[in-house]
């Protein structure tokens, strides 16, 4: 059982390389479930044996996690429903706080997947192309968002950021001197090494290029490699709960004894998957725990507060992507990220938000993500797009952010920061691609450890018909 000691501080950041799931929806005739799988979080833990005797679940819990407990559960032998049969049937009972299936997740930029458009060295964009140490150090996006001016006050020290993804290289030039010790959830070792072979596996490499970009935008920070995805780069909803906890406080490990400050997780799934039962909310009320604000029978961190940053997705459109999303639905301590192009614009794949205003802005900011050069396996360096080479680049500004300014301790207080110093992105009166009108803000290093509020001029960034 992972469990958490009150007392310790700990602002962590779950940044992203983002995961969607792997198939296109929950459909009324399938259940895209693991197994015969169910999570639970019930109001009172003793009501566990009753509930596992009517809803037909084994008496004993296959594992649990957090405080209060979530329970992951499996169907009877000589239970014939679905896994999803059986969450739909707990929707009215008062005991069960969050029901859900055991989802498999997958990452955003695979190729081949319906609901996004990947950017991958699998089509086009070859991460063969362009890669060397020189490329990687001197690229575009660095001068974009005032990175040397930012390290001349700020390079990261004395945080750590966990990275959430397929594994990272923990041998290449990129991170020498720059890890901690972290955990292999897929594979449930302490080698949290990438799996795969290049060009073969759709996701190999994809966490070593996200923890690349981490390492270029704060080179003092120290990485926490943690492997929640496979060679496939397919995950568990499970897993990831447990990564998550386990980034906050890695069960007393001696290195790092308390836990991440800020993480680059990069999963999510599309609204569609859930809608066909009922809305998915257990990965937003255990983000929700993590905000300082205990609620009675959710996850409670102690005095530890988590700040979420997740990239916000591929589509080129509007639809949500959670967790994301989750901003829009109540969740104030995550920072949904979108992707910009080096001409300063929205990348054409990039998902952005509709509406300008309250929770409709749940792309809280915008970073480069186009052609972005980072590390990939084997010592070498290529070249990726994607959201999730965004959400790095806005974990690790906000690692030098706290760096340098320790006292912002509160989730809210430091997105608010990245989100009023950053440059005023708005589109009035959409049209072509983007036929809708949309705010957000593009991140600026130099102005978040300035704390200079409303930097640069306000941009019209509505794409050309």
């Amino acid at each position: 059982m992972f469990s958490f000691t009150p007392g310790r501080k700990i602002t962590l950041f779950v940044a992203g390389l983002f995961v969607l799931v792997a198939a296109s929806g929950v459909r009324a005739q399938a259940c895209e479930a693991v197994g015969r799988d169910i999570l639970l979080d019930l109001l009172n833990q003793t009501d566990l044996p009753a509930i596992a005797t009517q809803y037909g679940l084994n008496p004993t819990p296959v594992d649990q996690v957090g405080t209060p407990p979530t329970y992951l559960m499996r169907l009877r032998d000589d239970n014939t429903q679905t896994p999803c049969d059986v969450v739909n049937s707990m929707e009215a009972d008062a005991r069960i706080l969050q029901h859900e299936v055991n989802r498999n997740l997958s990452s955003v930029e695979r190729p081949g997947l319906p609901w996004t458009q990947g950017r991958s060295w699998a089509i086009g964009r070859s991460w063969a192309i362009g890669g060397s140490a020189k490329g990687y150090a001197r690229q575009w996006f660095p001068w974009q968002i005032r990175l040397d001016q930012a390290h001349a006050i700020s390079t990261g020290q004395n945080v750590r950021v966990a990275v959430l993804d397929t594994g990272i290289d923990l041998s290449h030039p990129a991170f020498a001197g720059r890890l901690v010790p972290g955990y292999d959830f897929v594979d449930n070792d302490n080698d949290p090494s990438e799996v795969g072979v290049l060009r073969q596996d759709p996701a190999y490499g994809h966490g070593t290029h996200v923890a690349g970009i981490i390492a270029l935008t704060a080179p003092d920070a120290k990485i926490i490699p943690v492997r929640v995805l496979d060679r496939n780069g397919e995950g568990q909803l499970w897993k990831i709960a447990r990564a998550i906890l386990w980034a906050a406080d890695p069960d007393g490990n001696p290195n790092t004894p308390d836990g991440a400050q800020i993480i680059n997780m990069s999963f999510g799934y599309p609204p569609d998957v859930v809608q066909s039962i009922r809305r998915n909310r257990f990965l937003h009320d255990l983000m929700g725990g993590c905000d300082g604000v205990p609620v009675p029978g959710e996850q409670t961190f102690g005095e530890k507060t988590v700040l979420f940053v997740a990239a916000a997705g591929n589509g080129g459109n509007s639809a949500p992507v959670f967790p994301a999303a989750e901003r829009a639905e109540s969740v104030s301590n995550i920072i949904g990220v979108g992707a910009t192009t080096r001409l300063d614009r929205l990348a054409l794949f990039s998902t952005m938000a509709a509406g300008d205003s309250g929770g409709d802005r749940w792309v809280r900011n915008v970073a480069p993500g186009d052609e972005i050069v980072s590390a990939i396996p084997g010592g070498r360096y290529g070249m990726w797009s994607g959201t999730s080479m965004a959400a790095p680049i806005v974990a690790g500004i906000a690692a030098l952010v706290l760096s340098h300014d320790p006292t912002i301790i509160t989730p809210a207080a430091l997105a608010s920061r990245l989100d009023d110093t950053g440059f005023d992105w708005r589109c009035r009166n959409g049209s072509g691609p983007r036929p809708y009108a949309f705010r957000t803000s593009r991140v600026d290093a130099f102005c978040a450890l300035t704390n200079l509020q409303a930097c640069g001029q306000p941009q019209d960034v509505c794409p050309q018909p």
